[in-house]
Parts: C-alpha cells; structure tokens; sequence
C-alpha cells in the first residue's frame, strides 16, 4: 500500500506491506534510528515517537496509521541551527542517561508528559513516565530534567 507520512518536517512517501510497523518504516525505510526496538511488544517504550504530537509506541503502531499525520521522532527535536531542543539539553545537563539505548523514547515521551499536562508534580512525571523503562535506573535524573524542561518549553 502507499502510505504518505510528514516526518519531522518532510514528507515521505512509501509503498509498504500494510502489516509494517512504524517503527519499522522509520528505521528501515527511512533510515531514522534514533527510535529504537526494545521489546517490541509495547512494554518498555524505547520506540516512543509523536504522532500529531501525541504519544505513540511505535512498535505497536501500523505505518499505515501515520497516513497523513505529522510523526516527530528524535532526530526531529533540535532546530537547524543545531541548537537541542530543551528536553534534550535538560537530560544532558541531569545526566538522565546512562547507556542511552532508552534515551531518546524518554525524551520523546517526556515531551509529551510535559505538552500532556501531565508533568505537575514529580510523582506525576514519574506516573506518567512508568511506560518509559530504564535499565540502568536513571529515574530520578530523568523527573529533574522534566522538571528543568518544562517552563522553558512553556517559552519561559
């Protein structure tokens, strides 16, 4: 089937078995890899992409249902300029990685947390982050750097 999608800002179109995954027309078919196959049944969120902006596992998500839809990956986030977006610039200043295989799945989901309206206190980052699994345990730099991210995201 043709699927056309806008991936952080450019189109793509792509002619693909319709049981393809996003995930999968992402890393192999358009060669961005940031979005990354962990479990790939939806339980760790190493694949978490945006969707129109929403949160989505991209592993459990058909390419087909990206059809006309704006997908905003990791590799998206910072501006041409090269300047990070402030999430990325928040896990680095917390150090809210470790082995970073996760990393750009809690980015991506902690930007949407944020843009949710879910990242009010720390126990509701840490809620609305248990998706996001990290197995080198980098939690609580993660909730600081929400925490650090969202008023700029906000513009102040």
């Amino acid at each position: 089937m043709d699927v056309t999608m806008r991936v952080n800002g450019f189109e793509h179109r792509l002619l693909l078995d319709p049981r393809v995954t996003l995930l999968d027309a992402l890393r192999e078919r358009i060669g961005l890899t940031g979005a990354k196959k962990g479990c790939d049944h939806g339980q760790c969120g190493a694949c978490t992409v945006l969707v129109d902006g929403r949160r989505v596992l991209a592993c459990l998500t058909l390419a087909a249902q990206a059809e006309g839809r704006d997908v905003t990956t990791v590799e998206g986030l910072a501006s041409p300029d090269g300047a990070l977006h402030p999430m990325q610039q928040a896990f680095i200043d917390h150090d809210a990685f470790q082995c970073g295989y996760c990393t750009p799945g809690q980015i991506m989901s902690a930007i949407g947390c944020v843009e949710e309206g879910h990242a009010e206190t720390a126990a509701d980052i840490r809620e609305y982050m248990s998706g996001n699994l990290c197995r080198c345990a980098a939690y609580p730099n993660i909730v600081a750097a929400v925490e650090q991210a969202k008023p700029q995201m906000a513009g102040g």
